[in-house]
């Protein structure tokens, strides 16, 4: 589904990834852990065309996506719920989704996952402020709105950029639990997050990024002797 090959990228002079590969495959929930500065939110900026790459390729379902501008990303089934949401603050709630649905629509070819009433039952509290403006919702309904757009897009891969941070832990609970009904879906998932506990909750495997390469894979049914290997958690994730 998803091929991130030898893919290197970075900021002016400073080079931040180095040759990172990884793969997720068809319905696979996958995590990248690390710590902070490991890399984490620069390959994902990279995989959806925020930050264009210094070599290496992208490739998406057969087809090399690494040039694709994120406007274009839907048409290719990719959907992504940026660490900083992204979303228009000034629109309402309602707005915010319409504007997806749109796109998803299009780029889809109308062959609809996931329709409107599917995706806001998801988020009960989201579909009781569809026409609250954006900005003043809590960061948590902020980003229950972001993952309702993202799936409004119609994606076969979801990728979330730390989708826990700064949120309270019912909100937490809340998210992880539409993440789980969306696995039963068959739902691609690329999960980037620092709570390792998180990542081993949701996902089948895991890469883990320091100093922007990859630096250990976590593979199925590997999570728990990691997390006891405190050695091994203590160096990546310190």
């Amino acid at each position: 589904m998803l091929e991130v090959d030898s893919v290197s990228a970075g900021y002016g002079a400073l080079t931040i990834l180095r040759d990172v590969s990884l793969k997720v495959g068809d319905g696979e929930a996958v995590a990248l852990v690390g710590a902070n500065g490991a890399g984490k939110t620069t390959l994902v900026r990279t995989v959806c065309g925020l930050l264009r790459a210094r070599g290496g390729r992208i490739v998406k379902n057969g087809t090399d996506i690494t040039a694709t501008p994120p406007h274009d990303l839907a048409r290719h089934g990719l959907a992504v719920v940026l660490e900083n949401r992204r979303l228009f603050g000034e629109l309402s709630v309602r707005e915010n989704l319409a504007l997806a649905e749109t796109v998803g629509r299009r780029a889809r070819g109308g062959q609809m996952r996931f329709t409107w009433d599917e995706v806001t039952a998801l988020f009960p509290v989201v579909k009781e402020r569809l026409d609250s403006a954006v900005e003043l919702l809590s960061g948590g309904q902020q980003q229950m709105v972001a993952i309702a757009r993202a799936l409004l897009l119609q994606p076969d891969l979801l990728i979330m950029d730390e989708p826990s941070t700064g949120l309270a832990p019912k909100v937490v609970k809340d998210i992880l639990l539409v993440i789980k009904a969306l696995r039963e879906r068959g739902m691609g998932l690329l999960l980037i997050e620092q709570n390792v506990g998180i990542a081993s909750e949701i996902t089948d495997r895991a890469y883990v990024m320091a100093l922007g390469s990859i630096v250990h894979e976590i593979g199925v049914g590997e999570w728990q002797s990691f997390l006891k290997d405190e050695r091994l958690v203590k160096a990546y994730l310190g």
